[in-house]
């Protein structure tokens, strides 16, 4: 990598993040142990199952106590759903849809329900809880509308002009195997599977076990929405436990997750010659070019860096600043971040929650500790708040970091981000670009022209020009996933519903066969059809 680092500078040790207001209500009365009993009747657990319990990020307390299920379970799971699946595919894409439709304006109305939970189970703050909704609403209301028109049968050119009749039509995989991680349990759960069942499929989904009752919320809703009860079948236990049965009985394999634990899961379906669709990890960069508006790239930096604490596959981790605007962004940038509000208050008015576990605690704090040893400078944060909650870390700014550091190439999934400082466009761009990770970038500039030069030239699935990651992840007609390492395939658009699909070519011949006939033999046939192509040609048929 392009030396990027010069001119760090070792600003006055920085305060600590104020407190957000706590609130009076607790992750305990807000998720009461019958709620939990309810939710966790949905998990396909057989006889007297095993059970692990989770916990309160925000709390360290025990949050719910879970059944587990087996390998067993998962292949009951997935016989119920393939019953369930044929009578749903026999049903108009209209039905189907108006079922996302109803779900969406359920999902509204019972938002609170539902942050609640997310709230509970991730620790994140308030707002980044909405975004899961807003995520999950945006999918339910654009595939309850365009999934007529994404699976319509269309007619295709023929074989032969007039005498060919040739239509492409789509077909449902069957059982859709989901493996969905615990980030965004609202977001990463059903709004995967939301084009899925409108495509006419039915889903096993395995969430991670310490987010499950926001998937098992959601599935409770789609039942209300008038889903049967049995397309949608959650299954609850260690990955390697039954994330290999999950795989092994799909049809097709939707997977979100780190990039290790994606390959093991494309190989298990390459096996078995299913398809797969992956979205997996990410390094996201975020460029300031010279002309860019420091304070709207500022705020946008600290979206970018800190939402849900940086737990979020599409946020950002390295900063790479015009050197000739560098120390007046990073002032305006550190002051922002500093000023961020942290809790765990279930209302709105934290700026940012805590990390969700004990390991991501421990892969944050060693990140920063090491890259501080080795010589990076702290211009915000750097710290965990144990005053706060067991999780909670200060959304971090690092100055001064080198490829030797494990913060620099390694994503680090957290509220951390270290600044890099360029000359020239080519150089940030190469940069960028230099790790195998290819998922989300961010361009800010005043010049959208210049900007979406800038971003064609990004090696990412998506790029938002003067946003963090929401225009483009928002955009849910068009698809979002990554290259390289971040993955296979793309959820949202057309490829976000056809990849549960299978291709089928139906094509009906007319008078004439493709063949010798009317008494004609092989040559004048072969002569006949070699006049036939060049016409074909010459009238610019495709």
């Amino acid at each position: 990598m392009t030396d990027l680092t010069a001119d760090a500078q070792a600003p006055a040790q920085p305060g600590r993040n104020p407190a957000a207001p706590g609130g009076a209500r607790t992750v305990a009365s807000a998720v009461p142990q019958a709620l939990v009993a309810r939710l966790a009747a949905g998990v396909t657990a057989a006889g007297e199952p095993r059970t692990v319990d989770t916990v309160a990020p925000l709390t360290g307390e025990r949050l719910a106590t879970l059944p587990q299920s087996t390998p067993a379970d998962v292949e009951l799971a997935y016989e119920l759903a393939r019953r369930a699946q044929r009578n749903w595919a026999a049903l108009p894409v209209r039905r189907r849809a108006a079922v996302l439709l109803r779900f969406h304006d359920l999902l509204l109305k019972r938002q609170d329900e539902v942050l609640d939970l997310i709230q509970a189970e991730t620790g994140k703050a308030r707002l980044h809880a909405f975004e899961e909704v807003l995520g999950a609403a945006l999918a339910a209301r654009h595939y309850g509308r365009a999934a007529q028109k994404y699976l319509r049968d269309r007619r295709r050119g023929g074989a032969v002009p007039v005498l060919t009749h040739t239509v492409e039509a789509r077909r449902p995989k069957g059982v859709v195997g989901q493996i969905s991680p615990w980030n965004y349990p609202l977001e990463l759960s059903v709004g995967d599977a939301l084009p899925a069942f409108v495509a006419g499929n039915a889903v096993v989904n395995k969430p991670d076990t310490q987010t499950a009752l926001t998937a098992l919320w959601a599935r409770e809703l789609l039942i209300e929405a008038g889903l049967p009860a049995d397309l949608w079948q959650i299954v609850i236990g260690d990955g390697p436990v039954i994330g290999p049965a999950v795989v092994e009985h799909a049809d097709y394999v939707s997977f979100t997750g780190s990039t290790r634990t994606g390959r093991e899961v494309a190989q298990r379906a390459a096996a078995r010659l299913v398809g797969a669709s992956l979205e997996l990890g990410g390094k996201n960069a975020l460029l300031v070019l010279a002309d860019a508006d420091l304070d709207k790239a500022a705020e946008g930096a600290v979206r970018a860096c800190f939402s849900s604490a940086g737990q979020l596959c599409i946020s950002v981790e390295r900063l790479f600043v015009h050197r000739s605007v560098a120390d007046e962004f990073l002032a305006r940038f550190a002051e922002r971040t500093r000023a961020l509000r942290l809790g765990g208050g279930l209302a709105y008015g934290a700026d940012m929650g805590s990390l969700v576990s004990e390991r991501q605690l421990e892969v944050v704090s060693g990140h920063v500790e090491e890259a501080v040893k080795a010589g990076a400078t702290v211009l915000a944060g750097g710290r965990a708040r144990p005053d706060l909650g067991p999780l909670f870390f200060e959304p971090t700014i690092l100055d001064g970091v080198t490829p030797g550091m494990a913060v620099c190439a390694e994503e680090t999934f957290g509220p951390v981000v270290s600044v890099y400082r360029f000359d020239t466009e080519d150089e940030a761009v190469a940069a960028a670009n230099s790790t195998s990770y290819g998922l989300n970038s961010s361009v800010w500039t005043k010049d959208g022209r210049r900007g979406r030069a800038v971003a064609a030239r990004l090696r990412t699935g998506t790029v938002n020009v003067n946003e963090a990651y929401a225009a483009a992840y928002g955009s849910v007609a068009s698809p979002m996933g990554g290259m390289g390492d971040s993955g296979l395939g793309r959820r949202h658009g057309s490829e976000g519903i056809l990849r549960y699909t299978e291709a089928q070519t139906i094509a009906s011949q007319r008078l004439l066969p493709i063949g010798p006939s009317l008494g004609m033999d092989d040559a004048r046939f072969a002569a006949l059809f070699t006049t036939g192509l060049r016409a074909m040609k010459a009238f610019r048929l495709k």
